[in-house]
């Protein structure tokens, strides 16, 4: 083994002992104290709250930093202002969903008590990612909170302004042992995975989390996984046409196309491919008069992101895609110096592109004409689940058939994240968009153990009952049930053959 190597496998040990420090204080404290009443969550939540609005100012110079260009408003609509409302329904709900549900309530009568108590499972793990660096920690954490657990976060380390400036932050407002964040490239995040939490939640990439989820399994820790995909858009044959390329065209500009429930590719009648199109151009040209100096316009968060996004339009240029860059006039786009790409528009992309199959991730809109809606079905079930199913049309036959056909993470119709506006809706995916949710009630039961605890004061046992010796009596009840439960399926099974 070389110099180098050694070192490396030294650094990585003194990664994994620290953080198996940091993880072993967690547990202990939790064991110690025990599960946290309602007042305690709340204060958790409050203070992770305070942590973000105390220093906005500073996360936003850091997200600046990170980028190289994200606008102040950009940062406050998507990082703050934009989970607020789930933080807000999640610390109102709490002591309801920390509640237990009481169970066969009419054999406590007769001294047999079963209720079901939400528990938390002790300390939970965040890997974040770099498109929300802040948004997409705090709220699993919060969520994480809300059941009760510790936490421990590790920040992305492509956008490492946000990541150190959360690291120095967080021990002003929690003790180590209640919240600790974690920073380090690739090689920390390995470490990370491999560590025995109670919980790991995860969000980036389907090919990154399948290898936090192996790694996971190696300690048996459950995993959620929050990961991306190619949305599909259907625009429905009878829907306004103008109305629907205006808003695909600006949610897929959001956050300059890095946001894992962005538009991906849109199914657009073949009569109004042309009108779709123009309206699209129109909006995106009134958005951008110029987009290098724009400081609205979001850059390609680092170079490997903007070589990617551009790789991705070339190969469907040389690949016999007809590609529209929407670039202002007296502009040369891309731009590697400010990692700007223009608004691009594709269409005729075929199945040996690989922007058929990669998630964009980019200011890039794939577009595709559909006769029958049958053959835009077929195509989104041919490709894995995706995060996200949007259709821009009223709420009718057609969009019934689209939900009932397809599978996905969530559905919007007519507008950008609608599925997202609930507060008490979970989001999360399905297949390879992720396993799991979060938001409202279903963060808190991600984080909790639903714990059966059940009292028999009966003068006599029930589950003794099954130890021998067995009697006739045992015999001629064990007959009788398998007689009336025998007699119940058939009765149902001639019921449905009958309808």
């Amino acid at each position: 083994m070389s110099t180098v190597d050694e070192r490396a496998d030294n650094l990585v040990e003194q990664h994994r002992a620290a953080m198996g420090a940091v993880l072993e204080r967690q547990r202990q404290a939790f064991i110690h104290d025990g599960p946290p009443g309602v007042a305690l969550r709340r204060n958790r939540i409050d203070r992770l709250m305070a942590l973000v609005l105390d220093n906005t100012d500073d996360f936003i110079e850091a997200m600046a930093a990170d980028f190289g260009t994200r606008s102040r408003a950009a940062t406050l609509f998507t990082e703050v202002i934009g989970m607020m409302s789930v933080i807000e329904h999640t610390r109102s709900n709490v002591a309801r969903w920390m509640r237990a549900t009481k169970i066969m309530r009419a054999a406590g009568l007769v001294g047999l008590r079963a209720e079901i108590q939400p528990s938390p499972l002790g300390v939970v793990g965040i890997i974040g990612p770099w498109n929300f660096p802040l948004n997409l920690v705090v709220l699993p954490a919060v969520a994480a909170f809300a059941a009760g657990n510790r936490v421990m976060i590790k920040m992305s380390e492509v956008t490492a302004h946000t990541a150190e400036l959360m690291k120095a932050t967080a021990p002003k407002y929690f003790d180590h042992a209640e919240l600790d964040v974690v920073t380090g490239g690739p090689d920390v995040a390995a470490t990370f995975s491999t560590l025995p939490f109670d919980h790991l939640f995860f969000t980036g990439s389907p090919s990154v989390g399948a290898l936090v989820q192996r790694a996971a399994a190696q300690n048996l820790v459950p995993v959620t996984l929050e990961l991306g995909g190619k949305n599909p858009v259907v625009v429905a044959p009878d829907a306004d046409i103008a109305r629907s390329a205006t808003r695909i065209a600006r949610g897929r500009m959001v956050n300059g196309g890095q946001v894992c429930v962005c538009p991906d590719y849109v199914f657009v009648p073949d009569d109004q491919l042309d009108t779709f199109v123009h309206t699209a151009r129109a909006t995106l040209r009134d958005m951008f008069p110029s987009i290098v100096s724009n400081g609205d316009y979001c850059s390609s968060v680092n170079d490997a992101n903007f070589d990617r996004v551009v790789g991705l339009i070339e190969d469907a240029r040389a690949n016999g895609a007809d590609v529209e860059t929407i670039a202002p006039e007296g502009e040369s786009l891309p731009d590697r110096a400010s990692r700007k790409i223009a608004p691009t528009i594709v269409r005729n992309v075929d199945d040996a592109m690989l922007i058929a199959d990669e998630e964009i991730f980019g200011p890039v809109l794939v577009l595709k004409g559909y006769t029958r809606l049958d053959d835009a079905i077929d195509y989104i079930n041919q490709r894995p689940a995706p995060l996200v199913a949007y259709w821009y049309g009223p709420d009718g036959a057609d969009f019934r058939r689209f939900i009932r056909n397809t599978r996905s993470g969530g559905v919007a119709r007519n507008d950008f994240a609608a599925q997202m506006i609930p507060s008490e809706a979970p989001f999360g995916g399905v297949g390879r968009s992720g396993m799991g949710a979060y938001h409202g009630k279903a963060g808190f039961d991600t984080f909790s153990h639903h714990r059966s605890v059940v009292g028999n004061d009966l003068p006599f046992s029930l589950g003794g009952n099954a130890a021998p010796p067995f009697g006739n009596s045992m015999q001629l009840y064990a007959n009788v049930m398998m007689r009336r439960a025998r007699s119940r399926t058939q009765r149902r099974l001639k019921s449905r053959l009958r309808v």
